[in-house]
């Protein structure tokens, strides 16, 4: 009978919508909610653990299965599951896949089981409302210490403000929402909750590290952040489909890491800097946590007269690291090196992602614009 049962969960695998986890989508989840009904992916069943209160999960294949459970995930699914728990889904709240980090994947597994709030309009009014408010540890530009900044979110304003002082009646900085961008870093701010947000200044890139105690005020502001682009985007295209808006709310970065550099003469010595691709803005740092790059690279496509070159010129000395990489765009060369050939693969693809891609008009306007700080 134990085989007989353990065979009829592994043949509810196969339905449609259980191929895939129920929280995060990765392919061939091994884990089950056998009170909710879904088939889950170990790590969601790990958040899944620790919400007994709601949640209890077994192995498909390794626990032992009673009856009237199996009869219970015959019944539900994780297409019925969605179509309670997820009816009333924002369209800017962000779904978590299985690479990202566990702080989104957690909260979205609370938001839905938990606290149900994808059921009840009501409970969504913190990322919801057009307007937040609250306070989060910032990162000091100088000094690296992390201080509490309140920060203020107006949809109506369309910005983004933070205040130094508790009763200032000027903000330290203000942020418009048409230019911003949040993104999880909490391997790099050394924070679970860590946020990096950047916004455009003097057209270069301005970054801010922020995060709070509660992880649950951290994605609520992630989301807020989320609303307040959504709502510009719908006022700045009003033909546009959700579908065309929901990939411009917020991104991740193509790719990270060090890499060395030499300048624009290409005779000095070569120097380790941070690197990081957004969209098709390469920017470096000396430190991860700087404020402002150094300096700023456009990179357009093929057509426009982009290529990456998986060397280095014959005559180039002084790098340090022995895996090249050159970036020709139509004003000049940026020569770089990488310390593994790995990591030249991986840069290599992600130059090459963005180069093959056909540049969109408003991208023409960002490359006349763009300021290169060599």
């Amino acid at each position: 009978m134990a085989t007989e049962r353990q065979r009829a969960v592994l043949e509810l695998l196969q339905r449609p919508g259980n191929a895939h986890c129920a929280d995060c989508g990765a392919p061939g989840p091994d884990w089950a909610s056998y009170t909710l009904g879904v088939f889950i992916c170990l790590s969601c069943s790990g958040i899944h653990r620790n919400i007994p209160q709601v949640s209890k999960v077994k192995s498909v294949r390794l626990d032992a299965w009673e009856e009237a459970q199996v009869e219970f995930m015959a019944a539900h699914g994780n297409d019925a599951a969605r179509a309670t728990y997820e009816s009333q889904v924002p369209s800017f709240y962000y779904r978590p896949t299985p690479s990202d980090c566990h702080l989104l994947r957690e909260q979205w597994i609370r938001a839905k089981y938990e606290r149900q709030e994808f059921t009840d309009l009501d409970r969504q009014e913190p990322y919801s409302a057009g307007y937040r408010e609250g306070f989060l540890w910032k990162r000091g530009r100088d000094n690296g210490q992390f201080l509490s900044r309140k920060f203020v979110l107006t949809e109506r304003e369309g910005a983004l403000k933070y205040f130094n002082r508790n009763d200032a009646k000027e903000p330290k900085a203000v942020m418009k929402v048409e230019h911003l961008n949040a993104t999880f870093q909490p391997a790099k701010i050394g924070h679970p909750h860590g946020l990096q947000v950047t916004y455009l200044k003097d057209n270069s890139t301005r970054n801010i590290f922020v995060y709070h105690e509660d992880g649950k005020e951290t994605v609520d502001w992630f989301n807020a952040l989320r609303a307040a682009r959504f709502h510009y985007l719908q006022v700045a295209f009003p033909g546009a489909s959700d579908a065309d808006l929901v990939p411009k709310l917020t991104r991740n970065y193509l790719k990270e890491g060090y890499m060395e550099k030499t300048g624009p003469k290409q005779t000095e010595g070569f120097r380790k800097r941070w690197f990081t691709m957004d969209d098709r803005r390469l920017m470096y740092f000396k430190d991860p946590l700087d404020a402002f790059a150094r300096g700023e690279v456009f990179i357009g496509s093929r057509e426009s007269g982009y290529t990456v070159l998986d060397r280095l010129p014959a005559t180039t000395q002084g790098h340090h690291w022995p895996h090249g990489i050159t970036i020709v765009t139509p004003e000049r060369r940026f020569l770089l090196a990488c310390e593994t050939e790995a990591e030249q693969r991986a840069w290599l693809e992600a130059f090459r992602k963005v180069v093959d891609r056909p540049m969109l008009p408003q991208e023409y306007a960002v490359e006349a614009h763009f300021k290169h700080k060599p």
